[in-house]
């Protein structure tokens, strides 16, 4: 009889293995920490107004983070997606208030626009073999310049201003910019919209073909395209749902407050890198999801108000997000050690 060879995929693990290798877990305990702590030592945390702020906060950050994260999986990175929702805002506002634009149309010729944008970021990086970190990095000073100097050509000033006498303005902002009542708290649409996205985004990974690709692109690219996985076409989708979810933040930004500044969003691509890797997402790739973005999403979302219902100083949120950042990248090593270590 012949020796029984020994396959590791093969062997039994316990459940609190299965739940170490989720790469969300971290980002869970964090984000009750945070609530837990808010909770106890301010007394406008948690109550329906002050939830309901963080909550939309956390929204338009995660909006964002959730593609972000999936693009991370894949091993790369977009440095654009911060000015893209700043550019989103600004094309439909001129496109309405300046050139008298249908909104809708506008809209729609925005979204073609960041969509090209994210279609060309794709097309550079897959042909080119150049790092996204700098084609995207070009990508955000072209964006920059434009959203500053083209702006300031047009219409003579640097902010959009009067969107809500615009045609159709409400029923746009009904769609985008909305309130639920539930529970005593005033629920903005835009969260509605970011648990649209989680479940869009980790349906893709976790139920699809799509998903597949992503993880084998992002864990190993050569031998992914040997097999035949449509390497270049995988990224150059991801970098589209970026920017079509950059193009979507811009709108729900412009429809919430009726108005859009050239430095709208700048900046705000970190902090979209940040809540994905405390999400879990690996910055080398081939391991992440969507909800761990979202759960860094949150955390971002409570730090950010509850440092201000606390009377702190606002800039301390700087150094959480450094502090966050380090420790998640440290606790997630740690845990997949350690769920290696129970297998």
């Amino acid at each position: 009889m012949s020796e029984a060879v020994h396959d590791e995929r093969l062997a039994p693990t316990s459940p609190l293995t299965r739940l170490l290798r989720r790469p969300a877990v971290s980002a869970g305990v964090a984000a009750l920490v945070i609530f837990v702590f808010f909770s106890l030592t301010t007394t406008t945390f948690a109550s329906p107004a002050g939830a309901a702020t963080w909550l939309e906060s956390a929204a338009t950050i995660g909006i964002m983070a959730v593609p972000v994260g999936l693009l991370m999986t894949a091993g790369e990175f977009d440095l654009s997606a911060g000015v893209m929702v700043g550019f989103s805002g600004l094309v439909t506002g001129v496109l309405t208030t300046h050139y008298g634009v249908d909104v809708w149309l506008s809209m729609a010729i925005s979204a073609v626009m960041c969509v090209a944008v994210g279609t060309l970021n794709g097309l550079l990086v897959t042909r080119t073999r150049l790092p996204s970190f700098i084609v995207t990095l070009g990508t955000f000073f072209v964006l920059q310049g434009i959203n500053l100097a083209l702006l300031k050509a047009i219409i003579g000033q640097v902010s959009i201003q009067g969107m809500n006498q615009v045609p159709g303005f409400r029923s746009v902002q009904w769609v985008l910019a909305s309130r639920t009542a539930i529970g005593g708290m005033q629920v903005q649409a835009a969260v509605w919209w970011w648990l649209l996205v989680v479940a869009l985004g980790t349906w893709v990974l976790t139920r699809t073909r799509y998903g597949n690709w992503i993880f084998a692109v992002g864990g190993a690219f050569e031998p992914a395209r040997e097999v035949g996985v449509p390497v270049k076409r995988t990224k150059v989708a991801l970098f589209m749902a970026t920017a079509f979810c950059g193009w979507f933040v811009g709108q729900v930004a412009l429809f919430r407050f009726g108005t859009a500044q050239s430095s709208s969003g700048i900046g705000q691509e970190l902090v979209y890198i940040i809540c994905a890797v405390v999400g879990g997402c690996v910055m080398t790739g081939g391991v992440g999801s969507a909800i761990g973005p979202a759960l860094g999403a949150l955390i971002y979302g409570m730090a950010n108000l509850g440092i201000v219902y606390a009377g702190w100083d606002n800039n301390w949120l700087k150094a959480f997000l450094g502090v966050m950042l380090l420790l998640a990248v440290l606790l997630n090593n740690y845990i997949r050690e350690r769920a290696e270590g129970l297998r």
